[in-house]
């Protein structure tokens, strides 16, 4: 029997995830510079490692608080110094982010050793007590690794021109999955992880209904309200899948690590973020069709793919199975053909995203219902 305190999310962790709404934005502005009809692909490629280091940097925050914070003035402080920095992270994500690549760097790996230096300060707490302490000196490693590693990048940018910031990236996700073992899972609090994550994502889906004002464009037409509704309810048919999932899917006591499922919530929300950008892209007529139609099949099966991959953290009676996946595949197969055969008629495409949304939603809420009656 676990006898831990539960752990509450402090009105500290909600202030800290503030800053993140505005990186968020300031990683989406990336694909907003089209040219020759979609985004350019060094230019995604910034997007990319932008918005991985950013998810990064949220996670060793959280994982921190999760272990080891205690709503104190040190955790005050060290958070606040990584808001600060988080300004000029995102002050540097822009067009021209050549110009801004020192700022940008100096700040990131500056956050990564006020991490790590917190875990430092926490090892003397646990003197005594092998597993934590071999858990803390392994996140130090991980972090200090990264952080060198984004020191080492700016002047080899500045003397060859070759920017390695996904380098420090795979560092830190690999060393995390390496050195993270069941061992750990003593240390972590999976609800407040859990909870955690689901905040990130609400955030992510903010930005979302952001997105959808754009929609609103004062031409109050029969076709800025088709539009305008298409768009609101494929946000909500996302939302409603996440939540059905979170509320009644995931075992939010199981003992794990955690790892895995944080690792996960990197690429649903950059999923996420994918799909915002793509409905910001389905009337820009600057963009080109092809592209834009496979960005938003893309951006969707990325995201249901993640959202499926966490019932792995699903309670046991609501493990995926054949009778679950079997209907959710075919449904996936229709709508990516249908998208492509109907992709130069956009009131279609926006009405099949919708359809496609809710099936699944429908699909999973009737699954966890399903299995709560057998229970009764």
């Amino acid at each position: 029997m676990d006898l831990r305190e539960e752990k509450k999310v402090e009105y500290l962790e909600l202030i800290y995830d503030l800053i993140f709404v505005y990186i968020i934005g300031r990683n989406n502005s990336l694909l907003h510079n089209v040219e020759n009809g979609f985004v350019g692909g060094s230019m995604f490629l910034v997007y990319v490692v932008c918005t991985l280091a950013i998810i990064q940097i949220w996670n060793f925050s959280t994982f921190y608080i999760n272990m080891h914070g205690r709503n104190g003035l040190r955790d005050h402080i060290a958070l606040f110094v990584n808001m600060y920095l988080l300004y000029y992270i995102g002050e540097g994500t822009r067009l021209h982010w050549e110009s801004f690549q020192n700022q940008y760097s100096a700040a990131w790996a500056l956050i990564l050793l006020n991490i790590g230096v917190q875990y430092a300060i926490e090892l003397r707490n646990h003197r005594g007590r092998p597993a934590e302490e071999q858990s803390i000196k392994r996140m130090m490693i991980v972090l200090f690794g990264e952080a060198l590693l984004v020191l080492v990048s700016i002047p080899i940018y500045n003397r060859t021109g070759m920017a390695l910031a996904a380098v420090p990236i795979v560092f830190g996700m690999v060393m995390t999955r390496l050195f993270s073992d069941e061992t750990k899972a003593e240390m972590i609090d999976f609800t407040h992880l859990s909870e955690r994550a689901m905040l990130y994502v609400v955030f992510t889906f903010g930005e979302m209904i952001i997105s959808v004002a754009s929609y609103f464009d004062g031409d109050f037409s029969l076709n800025s309200v088709y539009f305008s509704s298409m768009c609101f309810l494929i946000v909500a048919g996302l939302f409603l899948c996440y939540e059905v999932l979170y509320d009644h899917i995931i075992d939010r006591e199981m003992r794990t690590t955690g790892i895995t499922y944080m690792i996960i919530h990197i690429f649903l929300i950059f999923g996420m973020n994918l799909i915002t950008t793509s409905l910001e892209f389905m009337r820009d007529e600057q963009v080109l069709l092809w592209p834009k139609t496979l960005l938003l099949i893309g951006a969707f099966l990325l995201y249901y793919f993640c959202l499926f991959a966490l019932q792995r953290f699903a309670k046991p009676e609501l493990k995926l199975c054949r009778r679950f996946v079997v209907p959710i595949a075919g449904m996936t197969a229709a709508f990516v053909a249908s998208m492509l055969l109907l992709r130069e008629h956009m009131r279609l495409n926006i009405l099949i995203s919708v359809v496609y949304a809710f099936a699944v939603f429908l699909k999973i809420y009737l699954f966890s219902r399903q299995n709560e009656r057998k229970k009764a």
